[in-house]
């Protein structure tokens, strides 16, 4: 008969000991840093210990948590995006491996982290009663778990969504062909996701991809919903309404977030109303498909990117637009939705993925519409824009829907119910029954 695991178990009432992993944590505009600060800052203020290791871009981090930086070649840096390192920056077989799969083509990031949580966490395994890994599902996660350490896996969505729409909208053969090669990493995600014990995702609409694109059996996903901070995302009646303005978030140019589709929706508009204008939170990127549609619309002058400003400068944005547009063809849940909610700015999106599950019933807190359509966002964002009672309702409805349903306290709360499910599942699982990927 096989032994069960003898490491130390935590009672049911003991404080936690969590090492949180993220393999990437940018602070503003992208859900990984967003969430990785605020979910290790409610889980402390519940009393429990927790340390983060992070690569970069490092996320921010409150006072008494500590941040274990674990700095990769940074190939994918916002600078100089797709960089090649050189010889003597290679001083270790993580760096080598990093280098090897970017020359190969592919993303690098999730396999070379996985490696180095490992390395940093192997010799202090019996400080942790648990890993919290966010998305890496690289090869150095499965070894944490069969070495004895308890880990729970949140999967936002699988990112095998991304490559599928990343192919389909590709513009040429070769870029069919680079997007293949860029996303092959998703192959290990789906071998390593059904291996974990157990996973925590963010919706029903996840939990469904997971199961269909991953394999991973549905009893062991678990859905957990993220938080928003209602006392910092909230309406200023101090700031007043730009006439025209309309606000998206696009932490990267991919095919997932649609924002092309908002582009050609902001020159329809433009053609009955001349003062609307789009505000972006996040970077523009030198070639890709938003900025070539930029220039064919000649949207250049009416198109305005913000980032890396503080969370204030934010929620004063949603203050200050007239209607706030996730134009996303999928999402697994959507940070930016709940903070425009929350910050009671009128929000347009589409149904594509858990939008509906997170933004209520079409003309009641929100207005949906189907994805990849321009002309539905852009009649969607006029009815907002001609009807200010509609504005002011939508806006007060999702802020109440969003007080009513999401905070970072009832995210760590239960986050921690996963926790010890998780270590009661773990302390009686014979390593033999852990979950096999093949």
């Amino acid at each position: 008969m096989a032994q069960l695991h003898t490491r130390s178990r935590p009672g049911p009432d003991d404080p936690l000991r969590i090492a949180f992993l993220t393999y990437r944590g940018k602070p503003h505009c992208g859900g990984q840093g967003v969430y990785t600060r605020h979910i290790a800052k409610a889980l402390t203020a519940l009393g429990h210990e927790v340390e983060v290791f992070s690569g970069q871009p490092y996320p921010i981090i409150d006072d008494g948590i500590e941040l274990h930086k674990l700095p990769s070649l940074d190939i994918w840096n916002d600078a100089y995006p797709g960089r090649l390192p050189a010889v003597w920056e290679l001083k270790s077989p993580q760096d080598i491996l990093e280098t090897a799969n970017h020359f190969s083509g592919t993303f690098s990031e999730p396999l070379s982290f996985s490696l180095r949580a490992w390395k940093a966490l192997k010799p202090r395994i019996n400080d942790f009663d648990l890993v919290h890994d966010n998305q890496t599902l690289g090869y150095g996660i499965l070894a944490m778990q069969q070495a004895g350490l308890p880990v729970l896996e949140t999967i936002h969505h699988p990112i095998t969504v991304d490559r599928r729409l990343e192919i389909e909208h590709a513009r040429t053969f070769i870029e069919q062909f680079g997007k293949r090669r860029w996303y092959a990493f998703t192959k290990m995600q789906t071998r390593v996701a059904r291996r974990m014990l157990r996973i925590m995702t963010v919706s029903s609409s996840s939990l469904e991809d997971i199961c269909k694109d991953h394999k991973v059996s549905r009893d062991r996903i678990h859905v957990v919903p993220v938080g928003v901070d209602p006392d910092l995302f909230k309406p200023l009646p101090e700031v007043t309404r730009i006439p025209g303005r309309i606000v998206t978030t696009a932490s990267a140019d991919v095919a997932l977030k649609g924002l092309h589709y908002l582009l050609e929706a902001v020159a329809k508009l433009r053609t009955e109303r001349p003062e609307a204008h789009l505000v972006i939170i996040g970077k523009p990127k030198e070639g890709g498909k938003a900025m070539d549609t930029l220039a064919r619309l000649g949207l250049d002058d009416h198109v305005e990117w913000v980032s890396g400003v503080p969370d204030q400068r934010i929620v004063e944005l949603y203050s200050e637009c007239e209607v706030a547009c996730v134009p996303s063809l999928y999402e697994g849940f959507s940070l930016p939705a709940i903070e425009a909610m929350s910050s009671a700015a009128p929000l347009v999106a589409t149904t594509g993925g858990a939008l509906p599950e997170v933004a209520g019933e079409h003309g009641d807190s929100a207005l949906l519409v189907e994805p990849g359509d321009s002309d539905a966002l852009a009649a969607a964002i006029k009815n907002v824009l001609d009807d200010p009672e509609l504005a002011e309702r939508l806006g007060r409805r999702a802020r109440e829907r969003v007080l009513d349903k999401w905070s970072w306290h009832h995210t760590a709360l239960r986050t921690v119910e996963q926790y010890r499910l998780l270590l009661d599942e773990f302390h009686t699982t014979p390593p033999s029954r852990l979950p096999k990927a093949f």
